[in-house]
């Protein structure tokens, strides 16, 4: 029953979809977007936040590349708060608790408002394709939709499982039908399928808490916005809450260990490592006394609130009881259980660097789906996924990140590279040039890139430029300043540094530690008026310029690798000199370069120099046979 043909079809409308057709309609291909239910769309079953400790890096650079999700965040937040502003810039990192009924209803309306992207709420079982190409998609009741390409962003969605204690039963989040048909067309083309588990707290009722006895968290005084575009006047409407468990709280989990589905083995999926359910806190860290929650509120027109951090895979009487051995949860009310659930998701190290199947033409996948966790991996994933369908249906080449350029590039290198064995988070410790991919300077890494793409106006690109150039004229003119003992030492004095022994330039001393960009306004009487996002860039760049230096040098050994490819269809076998392990990984992932090869497990550096070696010989041997 043949409906329509479209150029791009997206399956699913998370996070991971919602950027994806956004991207894909924005560069001007006719889009579809499937979804199993309408109301689901952009849904936070877990906590209603976006951003956190290298997750906020993501959202700023979504958006720097003209992605949604940053702006949605701004206008939907309830609270916002900068992490870790006690330590280096490189890990600050913005969250904002988000209003999860208002974030759904901005993202349809803005899919909706879209044009040349169609939102269809229909279950796609089957991938339609021939002669080993992608053809359209089959829904559950027989209509057929073409298309060039297709992305699957199925989040986790594909054969759900929900486990209560002893209880299970198949389902997506929040109640809503699983998909369980699209996994054995996906295996009818060959994509390998692996059972990943997730889990999520339980939802209490506002009254059934006692906020007095608990620690309060509020946001920010001066809000720092997701969107480099977002030039308003941002407000907190709420707080948040901190509590913390205790002994009788673990002696309850730990007496009722045996009912919970994930220590009673009923789950046959692999958890996330950095995520842990509260009973597998307790079990594996058993010297922690406590261990701390976080009470969040889930909307402005709600009486629900999140419990993060408590997870878990208990029955419900179970959760109640432990619960209400919290101080200030004593008479608490749950509103929805906690539950675990399990799901299908692919083996990353099947796709492309586009995030395309290296086995399937124009299959292309993201999000959860490909082995993450988190609202922010997945649109990340999915802005690169919609830029490159529409690329490859253009005949143009892939959009690659490298891992120098954004922590978007790291995620993906590491999850077609390297894989993943349980659900994939994105943290700083992941980036070796975390000090250049700093959250604050996103928009002059990537925003050129989603210019040159398509995704980033004419007007934004031009305003970027201005940007950077008084970034770089202040710099300059910062070095050309003399500053005298006489006027600079009281300052440095109270900033508790040494004082000038001869005349510095202005320069000098804002590098200095204790001293600032802001602070040494009053040495500075031709300082021009320029605005604070400037001036913050003009700080660091002038505080960090040896370490960036250094950074920077390391990144063009890394380009070096990254510069001498791989053919595709490399025989490794026939490679004098590589381990049977490295021919095995290699033959596998198939890199496309001498620099992804080096970052695959089990390829060591004595196989890198045999890849460079049989490289020059190759070269060599063609330039003989192009002479003759």
């Amino acid at each position: 029953m043949y409906i329509e043909g479209y150029d791009i079809i997206v399956v699913g409308a998370g996070h991971a979809g919602c950027e994806a057709a956004l991207a894909s309609a924005r560069l001007g291909a006719k889009t579809a977007l499937f979804t199993l239910t309408l109301d689901a769309l952009a849904n936070m079953p877990c906590n209603p936040s976006i951003g956190g400790t290298a997750k906020g890096h993501l959202v700023k650079e979504i958006d720097a590349l003209g992605g949604e999700m940053g702006k949605a965040a701004d206008a939907t937040f309830l609270q916002s708060r900068m992490l870790n502003r006690g330590r280096g810039p490189a890990v600050h990192s913005l969250r904002v608790q988000a209003d999860r009924t208002r974030y759904h209803e901005y993202m349809k309306k803005t899919i909706e408002s879209c044009e040349n992207l169609d939102l269809k709420q229909g279950e796609v079982v089957k991938v339609l394709f021939k002669e080993g190409k992608v053809t359209g998609v089959q829904t559950r009741i027989g209509s057929e939709f073409s298309a060039k390409a297709v992305i699957i962003c199925s989040g986790t969605y594909l054969k759900g499982k929900i486990f209560v204690g002893e209880s299970s039963y198949e389902s997506g989040p929040d109640s809503v039908s699983p998909a369980n048909l699209l996994s054995d067309s996906l295996k009818e083309l060959g994509i390998t399928l692996r059972r990943f588990k997730t889990g999520t707290p339980a939802r209490v009722h506002r009254r059934s808490i006692n906020f007095d006895k608990l620690q309060k968290q509020d946001g920010d005084e001066e809000i720092v916005p997701f969107s480099f575009e977002n030039h308003n006047c941002l407000e907190n409407k709420v707080s948040c809450y901190i509590a913390y468990t205790n002994e009788k709280t673990h002696e309850v989990i730990r007496k009722n260990i045996k009912r919970s589905a994930m220590y009673g083995g009923q789950i046959e999926g692999i958890g996330p490592r950095y995520c842990p359910s509260i009973e597998d806190k307790i079990m594996r860290f058993s010297d922690k006394p406590r261990h701390q929650l976080f009470i969040e509120p889930m909307g402005l027109n709600t009486d629900e609130f999140y419990l993060q951090g408590m997870s878990t895979s208990l029955p419900e009487d179970v959760q109640i009881e432990f619960l209400r051995t919290i101080e200030g949860l004593e008479n608490i009310e749950i509103m929805r259980n906690a539950y675990a659930i399990e799901y299908d998701c692919c083996d990353s190290t099947e796709l492309l660097p586009t995030l395309e199947f290296k086995q399937v033409s124009g299959l292309f996948g993201a999000g959860q789906f490909n082995g993450t966790s988190g609202y922010e991996e997945a649109a990340a994933q999915g802005l690169i996924a919609g830029i490159n369908a529409v690329r490859k249906i253009s005949g143009k080449d892939g959009i690659v990140l490298d891992r120098a350029s954004s922590y978007i590039g790291t995620l993906i290198d590491d999850l077609v590279t390297k894989g993943c064995m349980d659900p994939y988070r994105m943290l700083t410790s992941r980036s070796e040039y975390r000090l250049l991919l700093r959250q604050d300077n996103a928009d002059q890494r990537l925003t050129p890139i989603g210019y040159e793409v398509g995704l980033i106006s004419k007007e934004r690109y031009d305003r970027l430029l201005e940007k950077v150039s008084q970034i770089e004229a202040e710099i300059k003119r910062l070095w050309r300043v003399n500053v005298s003992p006489k006027d600079a030492n009281k300052y440095l004095e109270e900033c508790g540094t040494e004082p000038l022994q001869t005349g510095a330039k202005l320069a000098q001393i804002i590098r200095r530690p204790q001293c600032s960009y802001k602070g040494t306004a009053f040495l500075d009487k031709e300082r021009p008026d320029l605005p604070l996002e400037v001036q913050e860039q003009v700080d660091l760049s002038i505080k960090y310029e040896g370490y960036i230096k250094i950074q920077l040098e390391q990144v063009e050994q890394m380009r070096k690798l990254e510069r001498k490819s791989l053919p595709s269809d490399l025989d490794y076998s026939q490679i004098r000199g590589l381990r049977l392990e490295a021919i095995e990984k290699l033959s596998k992932i198939k890199p496309l370069s001498v620099g992804q090869a080096s970052r695959i497990s089990g390829v060591n550096p004595a196989d890198v120099s045999v890849l460079l070696v049989w490289l020059e010989q190759n070269r060599r041997e063609s330039n003989d046979r192009d002479k003759s």
